[in-house]
């Protein structure tokens, strides 16, 4: 018997599904609802004892995962921007085609496996979300509290806590009283996205607390319960990286490169990979840079640098430093040393 293998191109409703032989042969084509349980039974009904099961990332690729590894199926999760690379050469771009393409794929295995995250690391993920979109709303929704004050000539300068920004509200509305009833829903909402924020943050600091690693993290400085979870949920599990360097390119801290011929150019940070860990690292040097009081290695370094190569640059070295660092001590099981 023949082995055979399936390619998934996977919709919000639909999923086309194509099975392979080992000589790269149709055996059969078809559509199915995207539910790992209707798949398994289609996939069981045209191609029992499939070798391979091959998908691309995308947003449902965590449940299809799950599911249908937890249905017995060898799945395999592969990255998209490599597969359509792939897939790309084909002349007519279509669900059936792409469908085909990844089933050729998972025949010559010419891919790159992609790891596909828990259910609890996604959870974490997911607070880490939300709390970001929270910050972020606040942010612009003060710059525009800010910027319609502007229009009356009216300033509300550095009000940094919700008491300040009242009691410079209230002043600035004596000046112009017309404002106050129309600028009252948007100070409800600052007030309440503060105080969801503080709730998000309590959370943090709980979750963290409870969790040996993240406390490990913690102890580097500049590291907040942020950064760490946000480390702890984007690595899951460091026995995955051969080397603690390598850390950094995952979170696309490293130059582009681009070498042909006599031509070798290195530009630009890659930015591919997971953008919450190299934002989360790059906050986190520039603490280290900034407001950090206490001297360390790390942060004498970083200056050194930014005198030479500018700030930017000296922050997105110590924010792969830092990935490196923060790495070993958690593969060590050990704390950082002053």
């Amino acid at each position: 018997m023949s082995l055979l293998y399936a390619g998934l191109d996977v919709s919000d409703k639909k999923t086309n599904i194509c099975i392979v032989d080992e000589k790269g042969d149709l055996h059969w084509q078809g559509i199915c609802v995207t539910d790992p349980d209707a798949l398994k039974r289609t996939l069981n009904r045209h191609g029992p004892d499939l070798e391979k099961v091959i998908f691309e990332t995308g947003p449902l690729s965590c449940f299809l995962y799950h599911g249908l590894l937890k249905r017995g199926l060898p799945v395999v999760c592969i990255c998209a921007r490599h597969a359509k690379g792939v897939l790309s050469t084909r002349l007519n771009k279509s669900d059936v085609n792409d469908a085909e393409g990844l089933a050729q794929l998972a025949r010559t295995g010419w891919y790159k496996q992609v790891h596909i995250k828990d259910k609890e690391t996604h959870l974490d993920r997911t607070l880490l979300r939300v709390r970001h979109q929270l910050v972020k709303s606040h942010t612009d929704m003060l710059n525009q509290l800010r910027g319609l004050l502007k229009l009356f000539g009216l300033k509300l300068g550095q009000a940094t806590t919700p008491g300040k920004r009242n009691e410079r509200l209230f002043h600035l509305f004596e000046q112009e009283p017309a404002l106050k009833p129309i600028l009252a829903p948007l100070i409800k909402a600052l007030f309440a996205l503060e105080q969801e924020t503080a709730k998000l943050n309590q959370r943090l600091k709980e979750r963290t607390a409870a969790d040996p690693v993240c406390r490990r993290l913690m102890s580097v400085p500049g590291v907040g319960p942020v950064v760490a979870l946000t480390f702890k949920a984007s690595i899951e599990d460091p026995a995955r990286f051969r080397q603690s360097r390598d850390v950094g390119a995952y979170a696309g801290l490293t130059p582009r490169r681009f070498q042909s011929g006599e031509r070798d150019v290195s530009g630009h940070i890659s930015k591919f990979g997971d953008r919450m860990l190299r934002r989360a690292l790059y906050e986190s040097a520039n603490s280290i840079l900034g407001r950090l009081k206490k001297d360390c290695a790390l942060k004498s370094w970083g200056l050194k640098l930014a005198e030479h190569k500018g700030a930017k640059r000296a922050r997105v070295a110590v924010a792969r430093k830092l990935a490196i660092l923060m790495h070993k001590l958690w593969v060590s099981e050990q704390e950082f040393i002053w």
